[in-house]
């Protein structure tokens, strides 16, 4: 009898307890966020990845009515504050503004990498997408991707490509162009996008793909020559008169730097819908995003900026990048 009430005690502190549990749970997802979040930006404070998520951060924290901070965790072609954000407290505090670059090519450029975007990571919300362009200086003799290819074929290793550095999405791109076209150039890594978008500018390479955003100014200014998009319609506003690769030059072709917002493992489901909610609400801005579209920022249709289909996009993303690093040979020690 004594053992059948202290069974009976125990079940019932366990209820208890189980109860305290979940109303405790619901009262964080219902409270949250209690402070300021804070956004970890692998990269230093100042580049197009920085811009992007501090200016989308802004309109995410009025919806969410607390500060949204953005940390600078620089090193490693963004590896490192990739891994510090997967090692964060999954309390809906801490998450990482991811790219293409550690979120999809990563895997297969370090042979050790301190995280698996897919598994160590949950989705909430994608950002816009910046198409690239396919960049020559402005005295080169190829006005055309087409007449640029054709000499790539006729003198192989001849053609070279800046890039802001190994693994960086000018390599990875020009990597994938490098293969779809059937051609071989060589690469010429810089410690940036600046220097090597210096170089171009003076012909000491001969081409190079930047995010067509970044790269307006300089088109516009007339200090080097657009070519070729890698987006799969023309951009006439930013970019009139150059076509798409995918239109002729090479059919189907299709990059972006991608961007995303994650969580650690395990972060309350709660605070993952809130958050993209507010950033759908935040889209309804149209005039932020006829801004966004104006600079050369593609928009998307609603459904992919959810939190499945960029986890979807996450998982394709790594398969993709794995092929095109293998068959270029690139990997990081």
């Amino acid at each position: 009898m004594n053992i059948a009430k202290a069974l009976g005690r125990t079940a019932a502190v366990a209820i208890a307890t189980a109860a305290l549990w979940g109303t405790a749970t619901t009262a964080h997802a219902q409270a949250w966020p209690a402070k300021p979040v804070t956004w970890i930006v692998p990269f230093a404070a100042g580049g197009p990845t920085d811009a992007m998520a501090r200016d989308i951060a802004d309109k995410v924290g009025r919806q969410i009515g607390q500060a949204i901070v953005i940390e600078n965790a620089a090193g490693a072609g963004g590896t490192i504050g990739a891994g510090k954000a997967a090692k964060s407290t999954a309390d809906g505090y801490t998450f990482l503004v991811g790219h293409m670059g550690y979120m999809g090519a990563a895997p297969s450029l370090y042979k050790k990498l301190s995280y698996d975007p897919v598994k160590d990571f949950d989705a909430v919300f994608r950002f816009p997408d910046t198409p690239l362009v396919l960049l020559v200086p402005k005295s080169s003799p190829y006005k055309t991707a087409d007449a640029l290819i054709a000499a790539a074929k006729a003198a192989p290793g001849k053609i070279n490509f800046g890039n802001a550095g190994v693994g960086s999405t000018s390599h990875l791109i020009a990597a994938l162009f490098e293969s779809r076209a059937g051609v071989q150039v060589t690469s010429i890594s810089y410690k940036g996008a600046g220097p090597a978008m210096n170089d171009l500018v003076g012909g000491q390479v001969d081409a190079m793909f930047d995010q067509s955003n970044t790269a307006l100014p300089q088109v516009q200014g007339g200090r080097i020559s657009a070519i070729a998009l890698t987006s799969l319609t023309p951009m006439p506003q930013q970019y009139p008169g150059v076509a798409p690769l995918a239109e002729k030059t090479l059919p189907g072709f299709e990059a972006a730097t991608w961007y995303g917002l994650y969580a650690p493992k395990g972060v309350p489901k709660d605070v993952v819908t809130k958050l993209h909610q507010a950033y759908i609400k935040a889209l309804a801005d149209k005039e932020w995003t006829t801004r966004m579209a104006s600079q050369g920022i593609h928009l998307l249709p609603e459904a992919q900026y959810a939190p499945d289909a960029l986890a979807k996009h996450t998982a394709a993303e790594v398969a993709k990048w794995r092929k095109v690093a293998t068959d270029a040979k690139i990997q990081i020690d």
